[in-house]
């Protein structure tokens, strides 16, 4: 019996696409923010370094943009030279960065800048207020701390999760959800009260009694007739 020889047939696998992040594309939000912005904001600074401990500056308040291997001493820095690097300074426990440095190299439109030892600076991270003051007008789009009117956020930190496409479809769908909710509840309370007007009763119809009380009018008076009195001596 004689048999054909055939080529087996190959199907060619394509791979699938596959969403890299920072590589663009449409769905990609981190690729507007430059690589290393989410690490300064994660990087725990003014810490004792670990290589220059006994070193009188080996406080950790330096950060290399190029390099992204966490906070750096004074003297880290002589292994990044050519590198861009930043200071991190403190205000009230919390990190702050010079406005003349960051705004080099990165946009901070829209985060309120603080002026502290005569210098102009904006805060890394969100710093929750409790409650906000009375009179405030503003506040920050994520964190809810007072802000001035002409500003929308109050770190950088808050300006990241506040233009992310997810937050923003949140924050829509939170909207639609209170205004239905307020339309619902306008029109229960509406529904309520018709049916409050609707049980209430109306008032009563004068009854017979009170009818004829209300029509009866006075008689006239008569006098006891004087023939009929006997007077006795």
């Amino acid at each position: 019996m004689a048999i054909d020889n055939q080529e087996p047939t190959v199907k060619e696998i394509k791979p699938k696409s596959r969403r890299i992040m920072g590589a663009g594309g449409p769905e990609d939000e981190d690729n507007k923010w430059p690589p290393w912005l989410s690490p300064l904001l994660q990087t725990r600074f003014f810490v004792q370094c670990k290589f220059h401990a006994d070193s009188h500056k080996c406080e950790c308040n330096m950060y290399c943009l190029d390099c992204m291997n966490g906070a750096l001493c004074s003297l880290c820095l002589s292994y990044h030279k050519d590198h861009r690097a930043i200071q991190i300074r403190r205000s009230s426990y919390h990190d702050v960065i010079r406005v003349s440095e960051i705004q080099k190299v990165l946009d901070i439109s829209g985060v309120q800048t603080y002026v502290i030892n005569s210098a102009r600076v904006v805060f890394l991270n969100e710093r929750p207020q409790p409650r906000p003051g009375k009179g405030v007008t503003n506040t920050c789009e994520v964190c809810e701390r007072s802000l001035l009117d002409s500003f929308r956020f109050c770190s950088l930190g808050c300006k990241i999760v506040g233009t992310s496409k997810n937050y923003q479809k949140k924050k829509r769908s939170q909207a639609t959800t209170s205004d239905s909710e307020e339309s619902y509840s306008g029109r229960s309370l509406a529904s309520e009260k018709i049916k409050v007007q609707s049980f209430t009763p109306s008032t009563p119809p004068p009854t017979v009694v009170n009818y004829r009380t209300a029509k009866r009018r006075k008689g006239i008076p008569h006098r006891a007739p004087m023939g009929g009195l006997i007077i006795e001596f």
